[in-house]
């Protein structure tokens, strides 16, 4: 029976590598349960999430999902009020829900991928998508992320010019079927990011 704690876990190279170094029971110290709720379980390796909001989430999506580490995307609203796809908007943030393996890729290097696709000196607009919808920021119900992604902004020398907003995330609903993944399904609709862009990490 091993008890892990932080650094056990750092000692193993991450938190999946903590979990692949024996095949005891684990006994999770209290100060490590916190962090576990971050993580999520899929397929026997502990993921953690993050949400991107960078205009028409379309082609976001369609850039995410290509990058390495990344396990999951999802179409959705980050912010909102309402916890329902009907009614008047609520303002939320066009987003993806960022499904990623930590031992593969950072919060800071996702960040550097980010920009890549995003004006990050325009405020509500990205590209002919305009609309306090279409705003920039970084969510996360980690605090971990927040810093880091906070961090890797103010080491920018433009960071006194940049309008990306990062904040807990407070809420999340799913977009509609329609949405998730819509350029594969639809490769000639509008994006706002260049062709070139979206497969240059396939």
């Amino acid at each position: 029976m091993y008890v892990f704690c932080h650094s056990y876990i750092r000692i193993c190279g991450g938190i999946n590598e903590a979990f692949k170094c024996n095949e005891k029971i684990l006994v999770i110290s209290a100060k490590l349960r916190p962090l576990l709720g971050h993580f999520i379980l899929k397929g026997g390796v502990y993921l953690e999430v993050v949400y991107f909001a960078g205009g028409c989430l379309w082609g976001v999506q369609a850039f995410i999902k290509t990058l390495p580490g990344v396990m999951h995307t999802e179409a959705g609203r980050a912010n909102g009020t309402s916890h329902t796809l009907e009614g008047d908007y609520d303002g939320y943030a066009e987003c993806v829900k960022t499904e990623f393996d930590p031992t593969v890729i950072t919060i800071r290097e996702l960040m550097a991928y980010f920009f890549e696709i995003i004006d990050p000196y325009s405020l509500n607009k990205q590209g002919q998508d305009v609309g306090v919808k279409y705003r920039t920021g970084v969510y996360s119900e980690n605090p971990e992320h927040l810093k880091e992604a906070k961090t890797f902004i103010s080491e920018r020398k433009d960071h006194d010019l940049i309008v990306v907003e990062v904040l807990p995330l407070t809420n999340y609903v799913r977009s509609a079927e329609e949405h998730q993944d819509r350029l594969s399904r639809y490769p000639n609709d509008y994006c706002h990011i260049p062709v070139e862009l979206l497969s240059k990490y396939k």
